[in-house]
């Protein structure tokens, strides 16, 4: 059990903040790998896309909701990858009056490199921290948001 931290020390020591600096020191090392692989137009807020989006399509509505954003955000951030050349709408198999948003040839080279970038940031990170130090790290993140995945109930 932690000691509680008197005044206002908590604010920059509490587990919350801990976990956001390690979140955003981690992906702005995955945008600085994408970057050096020629991807500089790429930013976080794509992600958000791209990371909630099904390989087969996914509807606007969906992605909103998994991303917990509103339908006309994801829509602008849909946009701007689609000028990227990354995604594209296409109309819904199962539903031709709906619209599904995909990756485009491109966007799935991107995915690649996303993962590529994912994976040696990772990588750095194992190595900075100590095997087991990660695999505790990655035990307890995954029960711990296991509740919270957004994608478990997805269609």
């Amino acid at each position: 059990m932690r000691t509680k931290i008197s005044g206002t020390a908590w604010r920059h020591a509490n587990v919350g903040r801990l976990l956001n600096n390690a979140v955003r020191r981690f992906e702005a090392r995955v945008l600085e790998l994408m970057s050096e692989k020629g991807h500089e137009e790429t930013r976080i807020a794509h992600v958000s896309l791209t990371r909630n989006l099904d390989v087969e399509g996914t509807r606007l509505t969906e992605l909103a909701r998994r991303a917990s954003m509103s339908k006309q955000a994801m829509g602008e951030l849909v946009d701007q990858c689609a000028e990227l050349g990354l995604v594209d709408r296409a109309a819904d198999p199962t539903d031709r009056r709906a619209r599904i948003v995909m990756f485009t040839p491109a966007g799935r080279k991107w995915l690649d490199a996303f993962r590529d970038a994912v994976d040696i940031a990772e990588q750095e990170m194992r190595e900075e921290l100590g095997k087991s130090a990660m695999d505790a790290i990655l035990k307890g993140l995954a029960v711990y948001g296991a509740t919270f995945d957004t994608l478990k109930d997805a269609s």
